[in-house]
């Protein structure tokens, strides 16, 4: 059994589809109403056939009131950390601090250079997104006087003034998958939000995966159990009350984000399969 301490989380991974974007909204409302704790909307700004995920993240945050809202996860090419770091301080703001910041070091490369952003080879955009995220966290610290001021190799600041402060501590979820990206989100991260489907042997992978995130949080001098462990499910037929259950109990993993884009889908996990898995989370715990 393996027990970071958290309590469970359930979301929905809804597809921003800008061929329906009403569809889109009313999925997000419904996460909410089912119950659910947390709406996530993938981050692809090359792609015209998916809507904006930043300006979507406001609309929706204006049409809810409980639920999380993050991007699943932020293409940090494309978005840069300055700009991101009062975007996301504004969404949270808005929302009553409902905003987390789901991040990745950004795939696609030959589309984000199309775009006019940096194609970035795999070991420079780990580096570049630790610097990402040191320089966000500097700019959402106003308890320290004077500019931000950072010369990284890849993203720098002089003088930048800081601020607004976040309405709330502001979760930094990092979707990883190698060594140097598991290792970054030991050192830095709050969260790891993997796709199941990207796990080379499913969830045999994750004690691995697990112990690496662990070890980099301990070298760093952390908590291991700073870090939430989520795990995206693209086929919600898959995230039945046995699986996500030993997913919980034997891994670790207390964030479940379900795609599939069917509100009876999303209805069946917020009102009979996350009670279950909760109830049988607990009992785990009690008798472990």
């Amino acid at each position: 059994m393996t027990d970071y301490g958290h309590d469970l989380l359930f979301g929905s991974f809804v597809t921003p589809s800008s061929a329906r974007p009403a569809e889109v909204v009313d999925l997000a409302v419904a996460s909410e109403r089912a119950g659910l704790d947390l709406v996530t909307f993938q981050d692809h700004p090359y792609q015209p056939a998916l809507l904006d995920a930043q300006s979507l993240l406001a609309f929706v945050a204006a049409r809810t009131t409980r639920v999380r809202l993050a991007a699943n996860v932020t293409n940090l090419p494309l978005r840069p950390p300055a700009v991101l770091a009062r975007t996301a301080a504004t969404l949270d703001l808005l929302s009553g601090g409902r905003f987390e910041l789901g991040i990745g070091a950004g795939g696609f490369r030959e589309a984000v250079v199309a775009m006019g952003g940096r194609g970035l080879a795999p070991g420079a955009s780990v580096d570049a997104l630790a610097e990402a995220i040191g320089l966000i966290r500097e700019l959402w610290n106003t308890e320290e006087r004077g500019g931000v001021h950072r010369d990284g190799t890849y993203y720098s600041a002089h003088g930048a003034k800081r601020g607004p402060r976040p309405a709330h501590d502001i979760g930094v979820w990092v979707g990883a998958y190698g060594p140097r990206m598991l290792a970054l989100t030991g050192r830095l991260a709050t969260g790891w939000l993997p796709s199941y489907d990207y796990l080379k042997e499913g969830a045999a992978s994750l004690p691995a995966m697990n112990a690496r995130i662990d070890d980099a949080a301990r070298e760093a001098g952390r908590d291991p159990r700073e870090i939430r462990r989520f795990l995206n499910i693209m086929k919600p037929e898959r995230a039945t009350v046995d699986f996500l259950t030993e997913l919980a109990v034997e891994h670790g993993i207390s964030g479940f984000v379900v795609g599939g884009d069917d509100e009876g889908a999303i209805r069946r996990l917020g009102e009979e399969v996350a009670p279950a898995v909760r109830r049988a989370h607990a009992a785990g715990r009690a008798g472990g």
